[in-house]
């Protein structure tokens, strides 16, 4: 198979063979389903697990933030955290303390405890792999996740598109960027993206549901915006148009994505939140994100699903692109494709 994670379709049919047995479970895995919710009583807690393979560098720092935005994209607070490090037979000591601190660090910014998990040498590996699980509470009486996005909602994205992919390839594949011809300083500036604006979608999550009734939430990752999407439109039954002219590109991702051949809208997105709310929602929602700092705009609507998935384009329209496997998978894959 093809670096990457599962094609959703294949997703979806290993998923569709997990019984459903316990009546405490209030979100079961599904594809589009960004973390499971257990119903314990007193309180509903929010679970996640998502590995880091593809950076080597700040690894500790995505793992956290990775998965707590899964978390906050459930309408929940992050709270806790369980991390496994596995490490390649040449790692130093003080490559693994720096790992280990780099966790420590993501979880204080975030407010979240680290309560343990497991760190070792293993063979097979050439880089270091993180497997993080954060658990969150509900904030308000039930989780949003992707399945409750409605035909006719607006569709809101806080933050621009790809910022973590560009971030990954600007750490990992410099030399590479600028033999393609993208300058030292733009590359630079890629670099930093995964401290500014930074790849959380925490805040935006309660600044969403604090402003307005939030239908829907999900966290592109791999695959980009586009596969978000594709796996909203799938959890809650409905299809969606895409204003490509709408949608926020920044110029480093813009540079970094035309010297390797890649599209945005399938690229590694950490750092940016879709969200479904209703029309005369929408505006509020976004003005109350640019008060804090945070770039929004609305980017399109959520339609009927028998009118599919559309990308509009000016006035011309297409369907929107289908990414198998994240951008980011094609350049690690030996720039073949690029």
């Amino acid at each position: 198979m093809q670096i990457g994670k599962l094609p959703n379709r294949s997703l979806a049919q290993l998923l569709a063979a997990v019984p459903h047995a316990d009546p405490r479970v209030v979100v079961w895995p599904g594809v589009g389903m960004d973390a499971a919710v257990l119903d314990l009583g007193t309180t509903q807690l929010v679970a996640k697990t998502d590995p880091i393979t593809f950076a080597t560098d700040r690894i500790g720092w995505y793992a956290v933030n990775v998965n707590a935005n899964d978390v906050a994209a459930m309408g929940a607070e992050p709270r806790w955290f369980l991390a496994t490090l596995l490490l390649p037979e040449s790692a130093s000591e003080a490559e693994a303390a720096s790992l280990f601190h780099q966790v420590v660090d993501a979880c204080a910014a975030l407010g979240v405890s680290l309560l343990g998990g497991h760190t070792e040498v293993t063979y097979g590996l050439d880089r270091p792999v993180v497997v993080g699980c954060m658990l969150g509470e509900l904030i308000g009486p039930r989780p949003v996740g992707a399945a409750g996005a409605r035909a006719g909602d607006h569709l809101v994205l806080a933050g621009p598109i790809a910022l973590e992919g560009t971030t990954v390839l600007a750490r990992e594949a410099a030399e590479l960027l600028i033999q393609r011809g993208v300058p030292p300083d733009v590359v630079d500036r890629a670099q930093r993206l995964l401290e500014e604006p930074g790849i959380s979608v925490v805040a935006q999550a309660g600044i969403a549901m604090r402003t307005a009734e939030v239908h829907a939430m999900h966290d592109p990752t791999e695959g980009g915006l586009a596969t978000a999407a594709w796996e909203m439109a799938q959890a809650a039954g409905v299809g969606a148009r895409i204003d490509a002219n709408a949608v926020p590109v920044l110029p480093e991702c813009a540079d970094v994505c035309r010297a390797l051949g890649l599209s945005p809208l399938g690229l590694l997105a950490s750092g940016s939140l879709l969200i479904a709310v209703a029309p005369a929602d929408s505006e509020p929602v976004v003005d109350a994100l640019r008060r804090a700092g945070y770039p929004a705009a609305v980017i399109g609507a959520v339609t009927p699903s028998a009118q599919g998935l559309v990308l509009q384009e000016g006035n011309a329209e297409r369907p929107l692109p289908e990414f198998e496997r994240d951008e980011l998978a094609r350049v690690f894959d030996g720039f073949g494709d690029a």
